[in-house]
């Protein structure tokens, strides 16, 4: 049993390693998250239009910085930059900050639905010049979470065990 204890930890080292070495890092853009939806209070999902319909949250298209940006300083450099990748139809190389291993099945959707707020697993990002990985985003993490109650109905409120069970079966992340 320690061998296969072992294993599981070495192989959640090599992950962590792996998923998780640069948790703020560098953007092609300098976008901050602080000012837009903190100070301006733009809803997540204004520019993440995708979390609410299937896994994966999405980057947004350049165009959605123009919604606005055509009005608001649109001469300043970063949306300079944007304005210059819409133009060459080209995306933005946004650097990845949440990454999770393939081998693991996360839904977006199904978290927005049960009212889990964004920043249960990304943190304070209103508060952020440029975001960084909060959360561990380990199977731990997960699975202490879907316990909680958090995962299930949003509101941190007790779980039925059969609800628990089913949540943090192995297939709901895994398959």
């Amino acid at each position: 049993m320690a061998i296969v204890g072992g294993v599981f930890f070495l192989i959640g080292y090599a992950v962590n390693v792996t998923y998780f070495s640069d948790k703020t890092p560098a953007q092609p853009i300098e976008f901050s998250h602080k000012i837009h939806a903190g100070d301006n209070n733009i809803p997540c999902q204004y520019c993440h239009t995708g979390a609410e319909r299937g896994r994966f949250a999405g980057i947004p298209a350049a165009g959605i910085c123009l919604n606005c940006h055509k009005q608001v300083l649109p001469d300043h450099p970063e949306i300079r930059k944007v304005r210059a990748a819409i133009d060459q139809d080209q995306p933005i190389a946004w650097v990845r900050v949440h990454n999770l291993p393939d081998f693991v099945t996360f839904n977006h959707s199904a978290h927005v639905k049960a009212e889990i707020a964004c920043q249960t697993c990304h943190g304070p990002v209103e508060s952020m010049g440029r975001v960084t990985q909060f959360a561990s985003l380990t199977m731990g993490f997960c699975i202490d979470c879907h316990r909680k109650g958090t995962a299930s109905l949003g509101r941190g409120a007790p779980v039925p065990a059969a609800q628990a069970n089913r949540l943090t079966d192995c297939a709901v992340c895994h398959h």
